[in-house]
């Protein structure tokens, strides 16, 4: 294990994720934070050569359709059902003075 943590990184880590630990989970935490760390390094050590960097494992594509308008411009049949219309928009009755 090369990677060693200190009690006041666990404290830190413990106050930033608002957690209270005991002495026994702040021991396994800086067990568990040193095996991370030194999974990290191992995967450091890989070859990587010729492989592309990745953003996601999937292929990323947009998938919305074209915005275009298809019913077009039906004022005047959304209008005709209306009890009163003024300037090409529905008149209703003032409701604030």
């Amino acid at each position: 294990m090369a990677h060693v943590i200190s009690d006041e990184t666990i404290e830190y880590v413990g106050i930033l994720a608002k957690l209270s630990l005991s002495e026994e989970e702040k021991e396994q935490a800086k067990k568990d934070m040193g095996n991370m760390l030194d999974y990290i390094d191992m995967l450091t050590n890989l070859d990587t050569e010729g492989v592309e960097p990745l953003a996601h494992i999937f292929p990323v594509h947009n998938v919305f359709r074209e915005d275009t308008v298809t019913n077009g411009d039906e004022r005047e049949r959304m209008l005709a059902n209306a009890p009163e219309a003024k300037d090409g928009a529905f008149k209703v009755p003032k409701t604030v003075e």
